[in-house]
């Protein structure tokens, strides 16, 4: 069987993984230092999938979508887990997962394939022990990748034997994560080479989810062209006699609206870059600055998304529009549409683990991108792949029905002796 053709693209971002606390070299992946051992090309009929997968076949609690065999279909070469938009299981949605009935241990894994073309979906390649509690180690699940549409990356670690009990019963387990958002960022500074005078100013984002909008700065022109950091929280004292008008007394701020009908929208402007103007559900979202007077502006900075406690950064836009008012018509400052440049339902891309005794290595498209001692992971375990319509990543909406993730291959790796 003749290999495909591995994609050749990788993202212009830099870096610094990071384990301990401390930075290291982003890594390259080596091929040659490795022999393949077994590998899926998804290169036959449907029917023959049932010869090297198990799927699942029920529904889901945790979950918006129930699981079947149908809902896995391969054909033209590719693996297609499909969502539709049917009553089965008791619930109104239905989606694919499927897992290998060969388990493996350390090596290195790999897959490539496309994210289903919506957001609240979540485009799975994992690993997790199954059966009673291993010999060596604990229970554990390793996610090579819970893709979100259309740019996110997320990795995550769990070890699934060992509870601790909150003061509200609910059962906490170990975990370790860290997600990348490729072309999205948390803070934004748009620094303008020529002034503009208007009375207004305003964000417009057609972001289909919710978002969190914090700290937004609108400042006047330093001649020096210095402003502070965004992700300051000593901004406007940062840089001597600058103004900052989205905080002066004479402005005035309207928004779109806010979650759940709480007016949220003074965290725009208190100062602090990590609390934040939450955004309503549905339609278009932006925030609306107004002087009576002209302005002068030389920047204007914004920071959007959450920040976990251990600095992970969640929920970052995947587009805006800054526009000034000029003569009664809005214009452009600033455009950012993540799907034009970043949309993996449109583009192939590879997720990769080095898994050994000491380590776990994550990889996309061939580099690096986290480096983890591996304190449980040391017992054998099936591949899984799945898509599924979650509960914590986006609006749930008819544009997901018939969405699929697709999969070119994928493939496991021993290290040459």
């Amino acid at each position: 069987m003749k290999f495909k053709m591995k994609l050749t693209f990788f993202c212009l971002f830099s870096l610094l993984v990071m384990s301990k606390g401390q930075a290291q070299e982003i890594k390259q992946f080596d091929y040659s230092n490795w022999k393949l051992v077994w590998h899926d090309e998804f290169e036959y009929e449907n029917k023959d999938l049932d010869t090297e997968w198990i799927s699942a076949n029920h529904p889901s609690k945790n979950l918006y979508c129930s699981r079947w065999r149908e809902n896995a279909d391969v054909k033209n070469g590719l693996l297609y887990l499909e969502n539709r938009k049917e009553n089965r299981g008791g619930q109104e949605w239905t989606s694919g997962s499927i897992w290998t009935k060969k388990k493996f241990k350390y090596g290195y894994f790999e897959c490539r394939y496309k994210y289903a073309a919506a957001e609240a979906t979540n485009n799975s390649f994992w690993l997790m022990t199954q059966g009673p509690e291993p010999t060596e180690g604990k229970r554990f699940e390793i996610d090579i990748n819970e893709g979100h549409f259309p740019n996110e990356v997320n990795t995550n670690i769990h070890q699934w034997s060992d509870f601790t009990i909150d003061e509200k019963g609910n059962k906490k387990h170990a975990t370790s994560h860290k997600g990348f958002a490729f072309g999205a960022k948390p803070d934004y500074m748009i620094q303008l080479e020529t002034p503009i005078e208007t009375t207004k100013i305003r964000f417009v984002s057609n972001n289909k989810a919710k978002f969190n909008l914090g700290e937004f700065r609108i400042y006047g022109v330093n001649k020096e062209g210095k402003y502070p950091t965004v992700l300051s929280q000593s901004a406007d004292t940062d840089v001597p006699n600058l103004v900052n008008y989205a905080r002066s007394k004479e402005v005035t701020i309207t928004t779109s609206g806010s979650f759940n009908g709480k007016d949220t929208s003074h965290f725009l402007t208190d100062a602090n870059p990590f609390t934040s103007w939450t955004t309503q559900n549905e339609g278009q979202k932006w925030v609306e600055f107004e002087w009576k007077d002209k302005i002068t502006v030389g920047a204007i900075q914004f920071v959007n998304g959450w920040k976990d406690s251990k600095g992970n950064w969640f929920g970052l836009i995947s587009d805006y529009k800054v526009q000034y008012l000029h003569k009664g018509e809005w214009k452009v400052i600033s455009v950012l549409d993540i799907t034009k440049n970043y949309n993996f339902a449109e583009e192939f891309h590879t997720y990769g683990l080095e898994w050994n005794e000491k380590e776990l290595i994550f990889y996309f498209d061939g580099k690096e991108i986290r480096r983890e001692e591996n304190t449980f992971c040391h017992s054998e375990t099936p591949i899984w792949l799945s898509l599924a319509i979650i509960k914590w990543h986006g609006t749930v909406t008819d544009a997901i029905d018939k969405t699929s993730m697709k999969v070119d291959y994928v493939r496991y790796y021993q290290a040459k002796k």
